[in-house]
Order: C-alpha cells, then sequence, then structure tokens
C-alpha cells in the first residue's frame, strides 16, 4: 500500500515501513512464502473461542482452556508488544514412491509426510528473531504451540481469509501452507486484512468424513479424525472408528476438497518432501514397529509425537475398516502386544475382518 499526503504526493518512508520492507525481504530469503504484519490487540473471534471451550468442543485438549487468557489478549504474551510478524510457508509436497496396491496402506496428513515443521520453522524464526534485535525489538515466536489464535491474527494480516472449514485460504497457496507468528515490541506498518472469496461453495464441509464441521467456521474437534487420530490419547470411539477409514495421522479431506488448492504448487522447501517411512510402509508393517525401531523411523518427524501407542492404535483401526484374513496374523500379535491400548484396538480390528470374512454386518 503506497501512502500520499494531503497533498497526494507519496509521502516519505517511516522507519517502520523501512523495516517491514527489509524484513518482507528477509524473510523471503529464509524460504518464507508470506510475511505480513497484524496489530497486536484482541483476536477477532475471542468470543467465538470462550463460547466453543464452554461447549466442550475441544475434546481432551485442555492447553487451550489453560491458555484462554492469553489467547484472549496477547499483550499478555509480551509485554509491550505493538505488533505481529505473521509469516507462512507453502508444505504442498507430492506423495512420493508408494507400495503396490496389493498391500493396505494407510493415509498420512500431507503435513506429516516429511520432517517436523516445527524443528523446520522454529530454526528460521530464531533468525527473524535476530533480524529484529537489530531494530532494537524484542521478541516472542510461536510455531503452532503458543497461546495464539493464529488464524485469527493471519487472517488480519491479509495472509489468508477464514474458510468454511475453519482452515485459512490463500489464494495463491490454497490450504497447504503453515503459520508461523512473532510477536515483537517494534511497531511495523499493519496489513489490510484478505477478502473472503468462498462464497457459497461449502464442499469442506461436505466432504468432512465424520461431520465434525458442524456448520459454516464451526468445528467440534471431539468428531475431528485429525483429534481422534493425533491429540486424543486414550482409545478412540467405537463408533466413530468405521468413519475413520484408513487415515492413521490426520486428514485432509476438508483441504483436498477446496477449489482453491488447485492452484497449489510444489513447496520449495525439500525438508517437507515425503520420506519413504510415510509412504513405502503397509500397514501390517507398521504393526511389527518395536519401540526403539518406532523412535528411529519417525525421528524428526510429526509422528512422533503421539508415540508407538498412539500410531499403532491409528494403525489397528485402519486394518479393521480396510484389513483383510492376511492382515490377521500380524493383528493377533498385536493383541498380545504389553501396551493395553494397542492390544484393544487390534482386538476390534480382528472382529471387523473376520465379521466381513463370514458375511456379517459389522460397525
Amino acid at each position: 500500500m503506497i501512502r500520499t499526503n494531503k497533498n497526494g504526493n507519496r509521502a516519505p518512508a517511516t522507519p517502520s515501513m523501512r523495516i517491514k520492507t527489509v524484513l518482507v525481504q528477509f524473510a523471503r530469503q529464509l524460504g518464507f512464502d508470506s510475511c505480513r504484519i497484524a496489530r497486536c490487540s484482541p483476536p477477532a473471534h475471542a468470543d467465538e473461542f470462550g463460547a466453543w471451550l464452554n461447549e466442550g468442543a475441544h475434546g481432551e485438549m485442555g492447553y487451550m482452556q489453560r491458555g484462554e487468557e492469553k489467547r484472549r489478549d496477547p499483550k499478555k504474551i509480551l509485554p509491550g508488544a505493538k505488533s505481529i510478524v505473521v509469516l507462512a510457508m507453502n508444505y504442498f509436497t507430492d506423495t512420493g514412491e508408494r507400495i503396490p496396491d496389493s498391500a493396505k496402506k494407510g493415509r498420512i496428513a500431507r503435513y506429516a509426510l516429511g520432517d517436523d515443521y516445527h524443528d523446520v520453522l522454529a530454526g528460521k524464526l530464531r533468525k527473524v528473531d535476530d533480524f529484529l534485535r537489530e531494530f532494537g525489538g524484542k521478541q516472542k515466536c510461536y510455531v503452532d504451540t503458543g497461546p495464539v489464535l493464529e488464524r485469527d491474527y493471519a487472517a488480519q494480516a491479509g495472509i489468508g481469509w477464514h474458510g468454511k472449514s475453519t482452515m485459512l485460504i490463500d489464494e495463491k497457496l490454497g490450504t497447504w501452507f503453515f503459520l508461523a507468528e512473532i510477536f515483537t515490541t517494534l511497531e511495523l506498518l499493519p496489513d489490510q486484512q484478505a477478502t473472503d472469496r468462498c462464497g457459497t461453495c461449502e464442499r469442506c464441509i461436505k466432504a468432512c468424513p465424520t461431520g465434525a464441521i458442524t456448520a459454516p467456521h464451526k468445528l467440534d474437534a471431539r468428531r475431528c479424525i485429525s483429534y481422534l487420530t493425533i491429540e486424543l490419547k486414550g482409545a478412540i470411539p467405537v463408533q466413530l472408528r468405521p468413519l475413520i477409514g484408513d487415515r492413521i495421522f490426520g486428514c485432509d479431506d476438508c483441504l483436498d476438497a477446496c477449489p482453491w488448492n488447485r492452484f497449489a504448487r510444489v513447496s520449495h522447501e525439500t525438508a517437507f518432501s515425503a520420506r519413504r517411512s510415510t509412504t513405502v510402509f503397509s500397514l501390517r508393517d507398521y504393526l511389527a514397529l518395536n519401540e526403539y525401531e518406532f523412535r528411529n523411523l519417525f525421528r524428526n518427524s510429526p509422528i512422533k509425537r503421539i508415540k508407538r501407542r498412539g500410531f499403532l492404535r491409528n494403525v489397528c483401526v485402519a486394518l479393521g475398516n480396510i484389513g483383510t484374513s492376511d492382515d490377521l496374523p500380524a493383528l493377533g500379535r498385536a493383541a498380545l502386544d504389553s501396551e493395553p491400548l494397542i492390544a484393544e484396538h487390534a482386538a476390534w480390528a480382528i472382529e471387523r475382518i473376520n465379521g466381513r470374512s463370514a458375511g456379517i454386518a459389522v460397525n
């Protein structure tokens, strides 16, 4: 946005504008696809967030409630903060090599096919922090881990707009991008908010396998497959297991359905490229992993966060939904696992496969 004075002439660049210009250039050099500024003010949907918590729609994500006060008032995150630098990085990648169709395989959300984005982006944020310190700024940085309603600030800064799935949409990147925020005491020129361009489209809502998107811009996390396969630490509700299908870590269905993704291009960040560990293993191959093998296979991967017990729980559910009698030996061993969570879900999967083989309707 070009600023002019009262005579219509271009106004001289302020220190704030100059810092922002070099900041955007520096962020681009680090590989960020977008760098924009929001004012450090209460988020637009603070009240809606409070109502969502009161409904219990956050499920077992207790950290959401514990950080509610900071999520409502960003000044509590960094006293004296004046601006929020919002950064976006494209993670869209080809799914890479796949195992033969004759073997049952599970689906992993695209963002988790490569290296852990927390680690990749955190290293880059430290460099931006150092850069802003040169101008006298004090910063606090977050990559999807702090008490921040990040999509509100990203929308306010013009990174994208709120899709009806609650995900942010950018007209160039679609939905395939990570967000990061830097709270700073520097006063930087804020950007304009993006225009909502979803129109009447509701493809994301219709695409949700579990009906977790209960209305435009409203998500019941307790039904979301990403929540069930990642955030939920215990047993997956039996009535929801069949709806999970072959998904073993997260779900991209509402993202895949978005027509804005037709403009998506492959990320230039090679760390997000699909690993063999997320593309070439069959479901029953995963069941053979012991604790050491799991940690080694998923080192530096987002999948490591749910640990072996959570991941193999998900694998058992997927096999219960799409597995055949060929998978029963592997599931039989899993049913004897010392981890009760794995054993229970394996037993459920065996019952499902046997029921299908016998022509019995299973739920």
